[in-house]
This record gives structure tokens, C-alpha cells and sequence, in this order.
């Protein structure tokens, strides 16, 4: 009997990065078919196409150099032939492709697939509501969709740093199949049954970094930064708790919670720009054309994102951070007044849905 087939959909830096532990760990386990096909977006890099350099070389050049990839990984530029006959799909593209990517899918997979999303993020819905990256691939494809998140920076992941991961999975079965597909002996893996907040707390803490990079930016020191950790990480738990209730507390001492959020603040692609955005005072498109070398922004679309439903809901002064965010980097109001309003809206403090009135 054949072992399941695991598909990497994605090919950056964290979608390389893990394409690294897949393919090194199948190898070992009998559950598993030994070929890992990984989905890459064709592109020229020295006038050569990128799935050639790989499949060569086997080195994402543009993405993850200096890493090699196990030979066993096979990259491939047609995203149905990547997929079609997988058993568990990973998915590690930025969020605003998703559901294109998703209905190029649709009847070409297998419907026995499980999903697994390493993706950071929301979709808007009509009528001022947000959804969840994994409710996108499950709407779509009608397949069950696990979620791992974590203080995970892909290049310290791909040089073996030790470091720790949380995966939400309900399924007993599909949870043991992927810790073993994805633990190593420096990469610990938890799995947890809270799937939702576990990607909540994905994608919202993408909203604090931008924060904590224009304190930088302004040269606050670590006194302040820490505070804005803090009423971050307060409004990380607020929103969760009143959007997306029954979270359990313990899910956010996982790597996914507390973890990802200071990694995120200290050392993540959305700080870096966001002090960039103080220092040069460019716009994040302009940053991210040239500084992130083809990679995707995620912070001031995902605030984006929340302040469209905070809005609708009349909530935005509730969240006093996730609103400046996503007015600071909209040019509405400047970074120096990110302290003023948050001041002067002092909602940073633990609340019920009850007190939660416009």
C-alpha cells in the first residue's frame, strides 16, 4: 500500500522552508509516498526559470538561498499537477490569493484531501464581515483544513535553529499524521484542538508588529515597546473572544500565541518595514517592491481587513491599536500620534461582549 502524498502549495521563503522538513522527514516515515511536489509561480531569476534552478540545484535562489532543499522535492509550475493527487495539501501563499488559487482547484483535487494552512491573514465577506483563511480553502474545496502558526521566522527554521510550532487540528488521526510530518528535533510540534484561535492569533499579531516597527522608527525605546506588546496582545484576546468565542486560554501560551507575537515585534518582515515606513516615510507598497524582494506584506492589509468588520460593528475605538494601524498606514494620521490615540481611546483592557457596546 502506497503512502500518502504530501503538496506544498507556495514557494516562498516559509513555503520553501518548510518544503525543507517535509521532504527530509517522508523519507523516514512509512506513511508517507517519498515525493513532496512543491507548487512554484514560474519566474525568470538570471533569465532562467525558478522550478529549473530548483529541481538542479535544489535551492529556492530567490526566496531561501543558501538552503538546501531535500532532492526528493519537486518543484512544479502547474499548480493542478501539483495537487491533484495529493493526500495532505499545505498552503503557504500570501492570503490575497488564496481563493484564486482555490477555485483553480475546485473538482481537480482529491476529495479525501486534508488541508493544512500555513497562512496568515482574512478575507473580507460582503455586508462588513471577515473569514477565515482556512473557512476560504474549506468553502472552496469542501476538504477538512488543519492550521499551524508559530514564532517560525523561515530562514532560522531552515538553519535548524530550535525553535516550537502549534498545529490545530480536531481529527486524532489527520493530528498524529501531520507531527510527524512536520516535527524534527529542532522544530517541536504542538497540536492543539483550538484550530480557530490558533490561526487568529496568526493572523492578528501581524497587525501589532507594524506597531512595535514604527515605535522603532520613532526611537521610543523598549519601555514602550513592550506596552505596545502588551495592549496587542490584549486586543489579540478581545477580538478573538468576541468574534470567535469558546478560545481556550492555554492556546495562547503555545508558540502560536505569545511566542509569535514577540518574534513577530522583534524580528519579523512587518516590524522591519513599518520602521522603515517612520525612517523614510515611503509608502508599504513602495517598501515592499524594494525591500522584500518579491515577498508579500501581511500586516497593513490584515489590519485592513479588521478594521472593515470593526467598523461595521462600530467597534473601532474599542481597538484602539488595530484602528491606528490601519490609519497610520493609510497616511490618515501620522506614526507620532499612534501613542496620542491610543490614549484617548483607553480601551485596552479585558472585556465581555456585554460591555462591548458602540
Amino acid at each position: 500500500m502506497s503512502g500518502k502524498k504530501v503538496s506544498i502549495v507556495g514557494s516562498g521563503n516559509w513555503g520553501s522552508a518548510i518544503a525543507k522538513i517535509i521532504g527530509a522527514n517522508v523519507v523516514n516515515l512509512k506513511e508517507f509516498d517519498n515525493e513532496v511536489k512543491m507548487y512554484v509561480y514560474e519566474e525568470l531569476v538570471d533569465g532562467k526559470k525558478l522550478t529549473e534552478i530548483i529541481n538542479t540545484t535544489h535551492e529556492n535562489v530567490k526566496y531561501l538561498p543558501g538552503h538546501k532543499l531535500p532532492e526528493n522535492v519537486v518543484a512544479v509550475p502547474d499548480l493542478v499537477n501539483a495537487a491533484c493527487d495529493a493526500d495532505f495539501l499545505v498552503f503557504v501563499v500570501p492570503h490575497q490569493f488564496v481563493e484564486g488559487i482555490c477555485k483553480s482547484l475546485v473538482g481537480k483535487i482529491k476529495s479525501s484531501a486534508v488541508g493544512l494552512s500555513l497562512i496568515k491573514g482574512f478575507e473580507k465577506k460582503e455586508g462588513g464581515g471577515i473569514e477565515l483563511i482556512s473557512s476560504v480553502i474549506k468553502r472552496n474545496l469542501n476538504i477538512d483544513v488543519c492550521v499551524l502558526m508559530g514564532a517560525n521566522i523561515a530562514s532560522e527554521v531552515a538553519s535548524g535553529k530550535f525553535c516550537e510550532t502549534t498545529i490545530g487540528c480536531v481529527d486524532k488521526k489527520n493530528a498524529e499524521l501531520l507531527h510527524k510530518l512536520i516535527e524534527t528535533d529542532y522544530f517541536r510540534v504542538k497540536v492543539v484542538q483550538d484550530v480557530n484561535t490558533v490561526e487568529l492569533c496568526g493572523a492578528l499579531k501581524n497587525i501589532v508588529a507594524p506597531a512595535a516597527g514604527f515605535i522603532d522608527g520613532l526611537g521610543y525605546g523598549e519601555n514602550t515597546k513592550a506596552a505596545i506588546i502588551r495592549i496587542g496582545l490584549m486586543e489579540m484576546i478581545n477580538f478573538i473572544d468576541y468574534f470567535y468565542p469558546k478560545s481556550k486560554v492555554t492556546t495562547y501560551f503555545e508558540s502560536c500565541g505569545i511566542a509569535d507575537l514577540i518574534t513577530t515585534c522583534y524580528g519579523g518582515r512587518n516590524r522591519r518595514l513599518a520602521e522603515q515606513f517612520v525612517i523614510t516615510g515611503k509608502s508599504f507598497d513602495e517598501l515592499e517592491k524594494e525591500l522584500l524582494n518579491g515577498q508579500k506584506l501581511q500586516g497593513p492589509i490584515t489590519a485592513e481587513e479588521v478594521n472593515y468588520m470593526l467598523e461595521n460593528k462600530q467597534l473601532e475605538t474599542k481597538f484602539p491599536l488595530f484602528t491606528a494601524v490601519n490609519r497610520i498606514s493609510k497616511k490618515m494620521i501620522k506614526p507620532e500620534e499612534l501613542i496620542t490615540f491610543i490614549k484617548s481611546h483607553p480601551a485596552v483592557q479585558f472585556f465581555t461582549k456585554k460591555s462591548l457596546k458602540p
